[in-house]
């Protein structure tokens, strides 16, 4: 939709969602992705703690997807698919598997990112520390939703988990989060999506608690290898990987069938 000197307003690309949205679920266009870069912005779901919001009164904006507050802007890939799920329809399933096409196009650069375990998102684990010792009130356990998801679907077993790394109990150092994923599914049709960090200017996540996630850091493409991967140099690999994972969905049941 437009990256570099097009940067697309949140509120632009927000609009065009809504209208995109309107006509898959009428079934008038195929599943959609929007890939784009934003002009500097901060967002926040529906379970943002105002106590994570930036300290001087820099603007939010409220939007109806899931998770918490985060920021958008250059140097930043954003992609907003706009796609109809099969029924039943299976949410984490489909969050996983943005969060698989985003694990392929990350190793594609040489970087080696994971799940954690009750985090969604990608995620760049933090150096083990050296006789450690995990603290048990740290541990998260999320009990009956450890997810295997989709098997009844036909998914891709690969997707189904439980490929997580445990959350982080202080038995490693920080963890960097390089994508974040927030999504919406009404009337079985998804919106908004994910973000994958390229070569941003780090300092805007400063001003926020990212996703309400305070014992983590955040990590970009280029500050991992230690090199320029711009969003112009990642979208190609992150289209065709995010292709790739959508198109093993299950078809949807045409309406009236």
């Amino acid at each position: 939709m437009g990256i570099g000197e097009r940067a697309v307003p949140y509120e632009e690309a927000w609009a065009e969602q809504q209208r995109l949205h309107a006509l898959r679920v009428a079934d008038e266009i195929p599943d959609t992705v929007l890939l784009l870069e934003h002009q500097p912005v901060y967002t926040m779901g529906k379970r943002t703690n105002p106590a994570d919001l930036p300290l001087d009164g820099t603007p939010v904006v409220e939007v109806n997807r899931g998770g918490e507050i985060t920021w958008h802007g250059p140097g930043q890939l954003v992609g907003y698919p706009i796609v109809k799920l099969p029924d039943p329809i299976d949410v984490i399933a489909y969050v996983r598997r943005l969060e698989e096409s985003l694990i392929r196009a990350a190793a594609e650069f040489g970087i080696g990112t994971t799940r954690v375990e009750g985090r969604s998102g990608v995620w760049v684990l933090g150096e083990s520390l050296p006789d450690a010792v995990v603290d048990p009130s740290q541990v998260l356990d999320i009990g009956k939703l450890t997810l295997r998801m989709g098997l009844p679907l036909g998914i891709d077993p690969r997707l189904a988990g439980p490929e997580y790394a445990p959350s982080n109990a202080g038995q490693r150092g920080d963890d960097r989060k390089l994508a974040a994923i927030g999504v919406r599914v009404a009337r079985g049709v998804t919106m908004h999506g994910f973000a994958i960090n390229c070569d941003p200017d780090m300092t805007w996540f400063d001003k926020i608690v990212p996703c309400g996630i305070r014992d983590a850091g955040v990590a970009s493409i280029s500050g991992e290898l230690g090199r320029d991967v711009t969003v112009a140099d990642a979208l190609p690999t992150v289209e065709r990987h995010l292709a790739e994972v959508l198109a093993e969905l299950p078809e949807p049941a045409a309406v009236g069938r």
